[in-house]
């Protein structure tokens, strides 16, 4: 999911109130939200909270989807670079006696049975840091979740469930659009429990279902909470105000409570298997749990991973980490053009001083720049600046324009990396 980083304590004179921070321009940016208020459940667990907004496609306006990521300040650190899985094709089996009904199991033996392959997934995301959920679907580590969870991160922890020690992991790919993601233990590791995944095409209404995740960032054991399947293949679209938005279709939907945190978790039938993979859930203004929840089908999950497996090279999938100039900016209008008193039409505005460290950091971009053009490419937008720093890698030298109140500039920087 898309991230913010805290606001700054002071702001220049010079610079009119922000308004909410778009999300760093590593990649076109993704959904997101202002931190909650103060009294916010999260303040209880020390963290803010990232929202990704939705709204039903068709539904009326007001009407919002969401999940989050619990986010702190840390420091930032970069990892290893992707590993390839071998893994062969997963296939969805099907769902077992009593699997698709009404069953009498109670959510705490199906969490029993499923829990041991449900990790918990800490990030780090500039300073700061996020929380979400992974399942485990190769013995060696490979984890299947959602995109929103690890976007953006440099750093990615894992905690597998009954072992002492926590692992680091990287991207291997993911598909943005449809908001999968595969990830992979670094270290070596064999035996792992995994999940079960049932043909999601066998779900019907009425279907007893239970949610797992790590509900509110907090780690430890999995949360389980019980339900029912209430409407199948529904289409919801997330954006951010005039941002990009993305539509994702055949999602279930089920009134399990879910929490910010479950994001990557499993929604699994009677049988103890898994039908789909939890995504977003309704929310009006910043509420800590959902009683009407979305997750992504098995089935549209598993062709995701077994491209990943086979390094598909289709347009919507992205292997690795993607480049990373480490801005945090919103487009640049009129009033803020004449506020700032600068003499350029469009482009991206930088909202927040860069980390420092950063390669932004490094070319001297500063809090109120506008940036106007990198590597070659004009900058209209966050948007523009996103695509233009997602077609290079790591570790590639690319020109950075950009105009503040002292006059334009010009800088070659050298990206770094991020996971897309």
């Amino acid at each position: 999911m898309s991230q913010q980083m805290p606001p700054e304590p002071e702001q220049p004179s010079s610079l009119p109130p922000a308004p909410p921070a778009q999300p760093p321009a590593w990649a076109p940016p993704p959904m997101g939200a202002p931190p909650p208020p103060s009294h916010s459940l999260w303040t209880s667990v020390a963290a803010w909270i990232v929202l990704i907004a939705v709204v039903a496609a068709g539904a009326g306006a007001g009407i919002g989807f969401s999940l989050a990521r619990a986010i702190s300040n840390a420091n930032n650190h970069n990892v290893a670079q992707q590993l390839t899985p071998t893994a062969s094709p997963l296939a969805p089996v099907s769902p077992a006696a009593g699997g698709n009904n009404n069953g009498n199991a109670s959510a705490d033996s199906i969490a029993a049975a499923v829990s041991p392959a449900i990790v918990d997934i800490n990030t780090v995301i500039g300073s700061s840091q996020a929380a979400g959920t992974g399942m485990l679907i190769s013995s060696n580590g490979e984890i299947l979740t959602n995109n929103h969870v690890v976007e953006g991160s440099t750093s990615i922890t894992i905690t597998v469930q009954g072992r002492s020690d926590d692992y680091t992991a990287h991207v291997v790919g993911v598909n943005d659009s449809q908001d999968v993601a595969v990830i992979q233990i670094d270290q070596s590791v064999s035996g792992l429990p995994t999940v079960q995944f049932a043909d999601s095409s066998s779900v019907q209404v009425g279907d007893t279902v239970v949610a797992i995740g790590n509900a509110l960032g907090r780690g430890g054991a999995p949360q389980a909470t019980r339900g029912q399947v209430t409407a199948l293949d529904q289409t919801i679209t997330a954006s951010e105000g005039g941002a990009s938005s993305e539509t994702l279709r055949g999602m279930i939907q089920s009134d399990a409570t879910i929490y910010p945190g479950d994001s990557g978790g499993a929604l699994v039938n009677s049988a103890s298997q898994v039908i789909g993979m939890i995504t977003a859930g309704e929310a009006q203004g910043f509420r800590t749990a959902s009683d009407t929840g979305y997750a992504i089908a098995t089935n549209t999950a598993i062709g995701i991973v077994n491209q990943i497996r086979a390094h598909d090279l289709s347009a919507d999938l992205t292997y690795g980490q993607v480049g990373y100039l480490g801005v945090s900016v919103q487009t640049l209008d009129a009033a803020n053009a004449s506020q700032l008193g600068l003499n350029v039409d469009s482009g991206a505005l930088v909202m927040q001083t860069p980390q420092a460290g950063t390669p932004a950091s490094s070319a001297g971009i500063t809090r109120g720049s506008v940036i106007t053009k990198l590597g070659g490419v004009t900058v209209t937008s966050p948007d523009t600046l996103g695509k233009a720093i997602r077609s290079h890698r790591p570790g590639e030298s690319v020109t950075v324009t950009w105009v503040s109140s002292s006059g334009t500039h010009n800088a070659t920087v050298k990206l770094a990396g991020v996971n897309p």
